[in-house]
């Protein structure tokens, strides 16, 4: 049974920092894509950063510089480092996973950041 756990979530003045971490179980860690999402308020679910396979990264235009995503095969956990944080970065934060040759994504409980001007 697949299982995504995030943590390091939390309140954040602006151009603060924070360190999301997602450790998963179930699964042959280093086969899957891993990545990032988050849903604002009123906003729809967007992809935040992804980590392939073959250890490339992705992520979107808005977060580009400011945020870097990382895992750690050995302890099958991803990383979503977030500096210079900005109010509109105010969302829950959902770790996601896709096994390799699937389509289908496991997805964590999700964790909230709140970033305050």
């Amino acid at each position: 049974q697949v299982q995504l756990v995030e943590s390091g979530g939390g309140l954040v003045q602006a151009g603060g920092s924070l360190r999301l971490s997602c450790a998963t179980s179930g699964t042959i860690f280093r086969t899957n894509t891993v990545g990032w999402y988050r849903q604002g308020p009123g906003k729809q679910r967007e992809l935040v950063a992804r980590i392939t396979v073959i250890g490339s990264t992705n992520y979107a235009d808005s977060v580009k510089g400011r945020f870097t995503i990382s895992r750690d095969i050995a302890r099958s956990t991803v990383y979503l480092q977030m500096n210079s944080l900005k109010p509109e970065d105010t969302a829950v934060y959902y770790c996601y996973l896709r096994r390799a040759g699937e389509t289908y994504d496991y997805w964590g409980q999700g964790t909230q950041v709140t970033v305050s001007s």
